[in-house]
């Protein structure tokens, strides 16, 4: 009996714990779809656990995500979520977390350096071998295609782009890439890179872009020329998905930015509540699938 009250008030103390405790998110961007469903899950599961998700927005520049993340150890927050805009520039501000006692998760993008005790995220470099092989698929294994890069230094662009070019060698090898240009994951970026590309190379046969927002802008030109070529995408935005199923977009590789979030509110919860820091970062997967449409003619 005595074992069961004790247990009990160490649940409850957990519980009073973690009531009202503050976390930080630090995102790249909130112009961006796909994070914004990443907050929503983690706020969805901060109101669901007690806790204050203290949300700060980067957009997209490495000097204001360090000051973000310096705030936030300013604060006192009892965890730190991190999506990076750069995966070796955010590593000093990761170390004046640790040197602050504060644990660190990273979340969709890993960091370069210093202490983190979880990396939730998608397994990018998985991903964009899906998409290789569905390209592949699509060209009968000859063909020339572009890929549209994200921002450079971000560990999903470095993994996304891994992926799909060592697929290609590997199992692929006459489906070459002749144009790879970055657009910086953003749809307007994606808009002009593809129409100085389409202007440069009149064959092409089919587009990777690391993002949904990049393959977007690039349909977008694709479309202005009259032109019907093959784009896929990755991330599974609610845009991207429409596109699928209007057979505009050729496919994109889901994610799950949603339980990202989720899954990143729940382990700074654990630890919170009182659960041992890992000593090395524990990768904590999130599960991919291809988004296509086998109505759509190609």
């Amino acid at each position: 009996m005595r074992k069961r009250w004790l247990v009990a008030m160490v649940v409850g103390l957990g519980l009073v714990v973690a009531q009202g405790a503050q976390v930080g998110l630090s995102l790249s961007t909130l112009n961006n779809p796909f994070f914004v469903a990443l907050r929503d899950g983690a706020l969805q599961a901060a109101q669901k656990a007690g806790v204050q998700l203290v949300v700060l927005d980067a957009q997209d520049r490495v000097d204001k995500q360090v000051s973000d993340i310096e705030d936030l150890i300013q604060r006192r927050v009892r965890v730190i979520l991190v999506n990076p805009t750069d995966s070796a520039a955010v590593v000093p501000a990761i170390q004046k977390a640790n040197s602050a006692g504060i644990p660190v998760i990273t979340v969709d993008r890993s960091a370069a350096g210093g202490k983190v005790a979880f990396h939730i995220a998608s397994d990018n470099v998985a991903g964009g071998r899906m998409a290789a092989q569905f390209v592949c698929e699509l060209l009968k294994k000859k063909g020339q295609v572009v890929e549209l890069e994200g921002i450079p230094g971000t560990s999903a662009a470095r993994d996304r782009g891994a992926g799909f070019n060592a697929y290609l060698k590997e199992s692929c090898p006459e489906v070459k890439v002749v144009a790879r240009q970055t657009a910086n994951f953003d749809r307007a970026q994606g808009l002009s890179v593809m129409e100085n590309i389409l202007q440069a190379q009149r064959q092409i046969q089919a587009v990777f872009a690391h993002n949904d927002e990049m393959a977007l802008g690039a349909l977008q030109a694709i479309k202005a020329r009259g032109l019907k070529i093959p784009v896929v995408g990755f991330d599974a935005t609610p845009d991207a998905v429409k596109a699928v199923e209007s057979c505009d977009l050729a496919a994109t590789v889901a994610q799950q930015p949603v339980e990202m979030g989720r899954l990143a509110v729940e382990k700074a919860v654990e630890i919170i509540k009182g659960s041992a820091v890992p000593a090395q970062t524990r990768f904590i997967p999130v599960p991919l699938k291809l988004v296509s449409n086998s109505r759509c003619k190609w």
